[in-house]
């Protein structure tokens, strides 16, 4: 069996279908279906059981599985050690930030470090997933969390704080008549109203509830209640205005992380002294 073999078996067991291998892989389902029997009449084992809802793994196959695994590893580790050795500021450098803080804060050093450094090959993947850095998912990633990964390596960029915005017109009315409902727009995982409301406004409740922040923003400009957001965010949301239902409150902090093997790579380290710069520059946007 060749490595490309082991990874096709891995790639199965890990899916449980030929389409989820086949995505995961870049490749054909045929291609995908084709090789795995190719692999078993070499082996002359039966790794996995054709069931109506997909591959179930035989014994066999979860021997292969597992020794696969332990070979990817250390072929990430390997390709990791060589990776960090490289002090030359040109080729591809992964890099993965949230998609709501891209606009406003790290475009602009994405715009610097292109500039000085025509020949690295900058590729952002926009997600609000933890990446898997030691899989080498991506190269250094921009977290806004409070435990950015015990095992990386990391700088605080900056603490943040979270403030309550709203509409022009919504704002008005609280003004005028802090004593009336106030709608809340809020996040599946915190589906309440902010703690921390005050006793001045008792009538706050909540209207909506999103799984999204760009969707609770945009209901927030369309003047559909109060949300709680960074206050980055807030502050450079067009059609929004902070209100007062909601003292400012500590969030979590924002961190450039990369694998330890990576840290002083050249171009992780130049991207990394760009953000801490710019990061350090905007530092009074982030909190009261």
């Amino acid at each position: 069996m060749e490595w490309g073999d082991l990874k096709m078996v891995l790639a199965v067991v890990r899916a449980g279908t030929l389409a989820g291998a086949s995505e995961t892989l870049g490749v054909n389902y045929t291609t995908v279906a084709r090789r795995i029997s190719r692999i078993e009449t070499a082996l002359g084992e039966r790794l996995f059981d054709r069931l109506p809802y997909g591959y179930h793994p035989t014994d066999a196959c979860q021997i292969v599985a597992d020794h696969a695994a332990r070979m990817e590893v250390e072929q990430n580790a390997l390709l990791r050690s060589l990776q960090g050795q490289d002090q030359s500021l040109t080729g591809p450098l992964v890099i993965t930030a949230p998609q709501l803080l891209i606009g406003p804060h790290i475009s602009p050093v994405l715009d610097r470090f292109t500039q000085m450094h025509p020949d690295v090959s900058l590729h952002l993947r926009a997600s609000n997933e933890l990446l898997d850095l030691s899989k080498r998912q991506a190269d250094l990633a921009i977290r806004i969390s409070r435990t950015p990964g015990d095992s990386l390596m990391g700088v605080r960029l900056c603490e943040q704080h979270t403030a309550s915005f709203a509409a022009p017109e919504v704002a008005d009315r609280i003004a005028n008549d802090p004593q009336a409902p106030i709608d809340w727009i809020v996040y599946e995982q915190a589906p309440t109203v902010p703690k921390g409301v005050p006793d001045a406004y008792p009538k706050s409740r909540v209207r909506l509830v999103f799984d999204d922040m760009a969707a609770m923003i945009g209901a927030a400009q369309a003047g559909l209640g109060v949300l709680r957001t960074p206050m980055f965010l807030g502050r450079a949301t067009v059609g929004l205005v902070q209100v007062p239902v909601l003292p400012p409150q500590s969030y979590a902090d924002i961190w450039v992380v990369a694998h330890r093997d990576l840290w002083h790579a050249a171009k992780v380290k130049a991207f990394r002294q760009e953000l801490v710069q710019g990061f350090k520059a905007n530092r009074a946007c982030f909190v009261a």
